[in-house]
């Protein structure tokens, strides 16, 4: 095989993400030497990869997760550009792993051409050392507004050739309107590329939709490839906190008397929720995304999570209320997690002259440190020990460093070197660490730990969970669904050979 597609969507979050992960592993377990990519990715989950010159770099986590169900080490060239909101109007630029710039949406149509031309010389990179590349659109190709300049969508397609399909999640319902509409609004050329349409996250039986897949290949001359079901299993590494509804995972019952509730706060600039995922994977442990004060009164755990606008997002915290529940939560000794710009809140004061450029502003007072924003982020992949577990994993995307602390506050974490990492003050724990919570032993001990804190005696962790191997499931579970649901060997010839030739036009179109 020698090829690439692109998979497209309808909207944000309609399972092109996934799909291209599933096609990836299916393409994986044939023997076929893929990799993911998706030319410009807006997230604030984003995960760290050493670059060819061994240093770290960011790429989304949705291309992380792809890279794996790909069988390949992550590569900062699988998203080149990734968008990172600060705000409603600004984002970090992120090139080729690096940051480069603050735009708004109206400076960076000016920086559109450079990043476009890296992104082009990039696919080529990666099609000269794959069998095939497996392109993940953003948003909807529709988008006509955004369409002059476009090098994500057909833009990416029409510049390097590339069959497109266009993913629709019949969950939201509309779906046949928006498959239809995203075609119709797409110039001649830009239809011309566009081979097909699947349907995702279908609930019952198939039967009753099969009239409309054949009035959607009638109307439009282009076959549905197939129709994924609706799968409860799929919720690990979510693309962003939107992907995920108020639990996070399927809850399994506790190994022994007690359930333990843990409280995410749902920050408005939330970054790596993913963290969260590693404690809902456990036995017993019942996680919720919440930002209602309300949520936090029966949690046993309370967690605030990274975010990417950190002072912006305690402020938030303060208006709402949750600051003072967060407080009171661990007033009455129980546990408070603060994972990277969580942990920054925790802080006794923040010094940020970088990202919200606020200065010196109070922070909750209930760490012993101070945080000061430097202007070079820290990216790095650290291992190390806590709690007696030897061997620790994670990965470190931040500005704000520990500036100063008190002399006798515990440690968290500890670098492989003996460093100290974190702080401890009673039953408040922070941490610059995301990913941590994957490493089984620590999760296990940080849990115990945590029920311990909040009275939950009763409760009791699994021996034997691993949160590598329930990746791993997913994964396989991806590619069993695309081989189950989807006509791969139609697939296999769009990689292969491009588009059919002689796609009929739908009108109305859009101009070329």
């Amino acid at each position: 095989m020698s090829g690439g597609l692109l998979v497209a969507g309808t909207t944000s979050d309609a399972g092109k993400s996934v799909l291209t992960a599933g096609i990836c592993r299916w393409l994986h377990r044939r023997g076929v030497r893929v990799a993911p990519f998706k030319a410009q990715n807006m997230s604030n989950n984003s995960a760290v990869v050493v670059g060819p010159d061994g240093r770290g770099g960011e790429i989304g986590r949705a291309q992380a997760m792809q890279a794996a169900a790909a069988g390949v080490a992550p590569d900062i060239r699988f998203n080149p550009v990734l968008l990172k909101p600060g705000s409603d109007l600004h984002s970090q630029v992120v090139l080729l792993g690096e940051a480069v710039d603050t735009v708004s949406a109206g400076s960076y149509r000016a920086l559109r051409p450079a990043l476009a031309e890296t992104v082009f010389a990039t696919l080529a990179e990666l099609r000269a050392e794959y069998d095939a590349v497996i392109c993940e659109g953003a948003g909807s190709p529709a988008e006509i507004n955004l369409r002059a300049g476009d090098f994500v969508n057909m833009g990416l397609a029409r510049g390097a050739q590339l069959p497109a399909i266009v993913v629709g999640d019949i969950d939201r319902g509309g779906v046949f309107a928006a498959l239809f509409g995203t075609l119709a609004l797409l110039s001649p050329e830009d239809q011309a590329l566009l081979s097909g349409f699947v349907i995702n996250k279908f609930r019952g039986d198939l039967e009753l939709l099969r009239p409309g897949l054949d009035m959607i290949t009638k109307a439009t001359r282009r076959p549905v490839h197939g129709v994924l079901p609706y799968d409860h299993d799929l919720w690990l590494d979510g693309e962003d906190s939107l992907a995920y509804g108020s639990t996070l995972g399927r809850p399994t019952p506790p190994i022994g008397r007690d359930w333990l509730r843990v409280a995410v706060v749902r920050l408005p600039r939330i970054s790596n929720a993913t963290d969260a995922e590693a404690l809902a994977a456990e036995p017993g442990v019942r996680v919720r995304l919440t930002g209602t004060p309300a949520d936090l009164l029966d949690a046993d755990l309370v967690v605030l999570p990274g975010s990417k606008s950190t002072v912006a997002d305690l402020r938030w915290l303060r208006e709402t209320g949750l600051a003072d529940a967060v407080t009171a939560h661990a007033a009455a000794g129980k546990p408070v997690l603060g994972i990277c710009g969580g942990f920054q809140m925790l802080s006794r004061v923040i010094h940020d002259d970088v990202e919200s450029r606020d200065g010196t502003v109070p922070g909750l007072g209930l760490l012993p440190t101070e945080i000061t924003f430097a202007p070079r982020k820290t990216l790095g992949l650290p291992h190390g020990s806590a709690f007696g577990t030897e061997h620790v994993t994670g990965y470190e995307i931040h500005h704000g460093v520990v500036s100063n602390t008190d002399d006798d506050t515990p440690a968290f974490l500890h670098y492989a070197d003996g460093r100290p990492e974190g702080a401890i003050a009673g039953p408040v724990f922070g941490t610059h660490w995301h990913g941590a919570f994957e490493s089984d032993g620590f999760r296990r001990r940080f849990l115990t730990q945590a029920a311990h804190l909040s009275g939950r005696h009763g409760f009791t962790v699994a021996p034997d969970t691993s949160f590598a191997a329930a990746r791993s499931h997913t994964l396989d579970r991806l590619a069993d669904l695309v081989e189950q649901h989807l006509d791969t060997t139609t697939l296999w010839h769009l990689i292969e050979s491009g588009p059919p030739p002689g796609l009929p036009f739908i009108p109305p179109g859009a101009p070329s």
